[in-house]
């Protein structure tokens, strides 16, 4: 096994992840923390041996102190894929990734919009589905191509004259303005498989009570003429399941995937909702590396889930599975990298 080298420690550095769907990209970031946290690559070896290891915090003062983490880019909890992650002067880098260009897989189930544009919503609203082709999809996508202005769920935590755009449609309050609306750039938006019914995806089981509808719709009056939200409901035929398609698409910073789904599913004269979605590409991070490019590949999260039950031994360059996998995925910021010799 090739030695590493290292002529100076602590280092800070860039890394992604592969982040698993299901937790938040924050529970990700302080199971992270207890690592790096422990490790001698990025925490002074004086200062580790004086705390010893144990569990790091992950708030406060001196959770700072002991080390600098964070993330360029919050991937909402359904989300899978790269997560860019800062260490130490790292996380001053941070920023570029949230205005860099992303390119996103995400699967859209026609027929049902929901509060949060995604399967983890409730249902709000069921429409036809059977007469979308993709034909007219492909026709549709033209509308969202280029430069344009993209309205952000009204279930989200934005904020309008100091509250929660949620808090507006949850109680019912009428919005005292239109949602502002930002300027964005698809660069490249495409279908990459079309499933048709042949997938396992359904509609959630949870629903809008008629009482949440009209909350809803009170928060609209101020902003839409009549808003009226009730379900338009096709005959059912058998166990078929409503259609669905997988977009590809190349996107500039701020982008609401879920909106463009959403949006496309008014466009087709039906609603549609996200069911998966992966980040294959946040700047020059990448699921699938390009050859002879500057791109830089990402470590799968099980490297630090297994590490997280038992770092395991200590090779014969000196460091664990885990931190050998960041060495060679590491972006160092500060400090050099370190070299293995022969």
């Amino acid at each position: 096994m090739p030695k590493v080298t290292l002529p100076q420690l602590p280092v800070s550095g860039l890394f992604a992840i592969i982040k698993p769907s299901g937790p938040t990209s924050m529970s990700v970031i302080n199971d992270l923390k207890q690592l790096v946290g422990n490790s001698r690559l990025f925490v002074e070896a004086d200062k580790l041996e004086k705390r010893g290891k144990g569990k790091i915090p992950t708030r406060g003062k001196r959770a700072r102190e002991i080390v600098k983490i964070g993330q360029g880019g919050t991937l909402d909890p359904l989300a899978d894929g790269v997560l860019v992650v800062g260490i130490g002067k790292g996380t001053k880098r941070l920023n570029e990734f949230l205005d860099c260009v992303k390119e996103y897989r995400t699967t859209a189930l026609l027929g049902c919009e929901t509060d949060t544009y995604d399967s983890e919503g409730s249902r709000v609203r069921v429409a036809p589905w059977r007469h979308v082709t993709r034909e007219a999809v492909e026709s549709a996508l033209n509308k969202f191509r280029g430069e344009i202005h993209q309205a952000p769920p009204i279930f989200s935590a934005l904020k309008m004259e100091g509250r929660p755009l949620y808090e507006y449609a949850r109680k019912g309050i009428p919005l005292p303005r239109p949602i502002e609306k930002r300027k964005v750039t698809i660069h490249s938006l495409d279908i990459l498989e079309w499933k048709g019914s042949d997938h396992q995806f359904r509609w959630p089981e949870k629903a809008f009570t008629s009482d949440e509808k009209k909350a809803m719709e009170k928060a609209l009056e101020g902003v839409e003429e009549n808003p009226i939200i009730r379900d338009e409901l096709e005959p059912a035929v058998d166990d078929e399941s409503p259609t669905s398609f997988v977009l590809s698409m190349k996107v500039s910073g701020g982008t609401y995937v879920r909106s463009i789904v959403h949006d496309l599913g008014h466009a087709v004269g039906s609603a549609a909702h996200v069911v998966t979605l992966t980040r294959s590409r946040q700047g020059r991070f990448a699921l699938e590396p390009t050859a002879d490019s500057e791109d830089k590949g990402c470590i799968p999260w099980d490297v630090f889930s297994r590490a997280s039950e038992s770092e395991g031994d200590v090779g014969e360059d000196g460091w664990t599975q885990w931190e050998r996998e960041v060495i060679d995925g590491l972006e160092i910021i500060e400090g050099p990298r370190p070299q293995k010799t022969s």
